[in-house]
């Protein structure tokens, strides 16, 4: 059976993942308005699914940060170039340069039933492939101008349909949308 593909990403009110430089300054700024205790779903989300994918620029961004937050959670990296992996996190991140459809296909073979895909062009190949079956996107209250999309250009319409709304009351907006199912 096909693993059920998920998308969990915060924006910007204009619909940026990151500054052009890939700078995440105002998602930190943004998250120090978080009332104490509040997760906005995440830890739920991420107890949910069996495992991450993410592209290269992603997983970079991720390393900057220090401490690996996913801990013993699986990670594939896809990248058209091998990828370093730092030894402490070996025993749970391994590369690839499958496209969407053999990872998934894969995948599905090692019953794998859910992925968590992170990164704009990851996301962007995996909706091209029409393999996304949910989306999770939190949009914070700052417009950026610039920047990277979420989206970028599409060959072809998405269809989406809304399934939820949640409003914090530190402005954040969360709107979760299924792909392909009841359109």
């Amino acid at each position: 059976m096909k693993p059920e593909v998920s998308v969990f990403i915060a924006t910007s009110l204009d619909g940026f993942i990151a500054r052009e430089n890939g700078d995440l300054d105002w998602l930190d700024a943004a998250n120090n308005t978080v009332t104490e205790g509040e997760d906005c779903g995440y830890f739920d989300f991420m107890a949910s699914v069996d495992i991450l994918v993410m592209g290269r620029h992603t997983y970079e961004k991720v390393l900057s940060f220090g401490d690996w937050p996913y801990q013993e959670k699986p990670v594939i990296v896809l990248s058209s170039k091998p990828v370093e992996i730092p030894p402490e996190i070996r025993n749970s991140v391994t590369f690839s340069k499958e496209s969407p459809e053999e990872l998934c296909l894969r995948l599905s073979k090692e019953d794998i039933k859910r992925i968590y895909i992170d990164g704009g062009i990851t996301i962007q190949r995996f909706l091209s492939a029409g393999l996304v079956s949910d989306m999770v996107i939190t949009m914070i209250p700052v417009l950026l101008g610039s920047g990277i999309s979420l989206f970028g250009s599409l060959d072809k319409d998405i269809l989406v349909n809304h399934v939820a709304t949640k409003t914090f009351d530190f402005g954040f907006v969360q709107v979760t949308y299924e792909i392909g199912k009841n359109i």
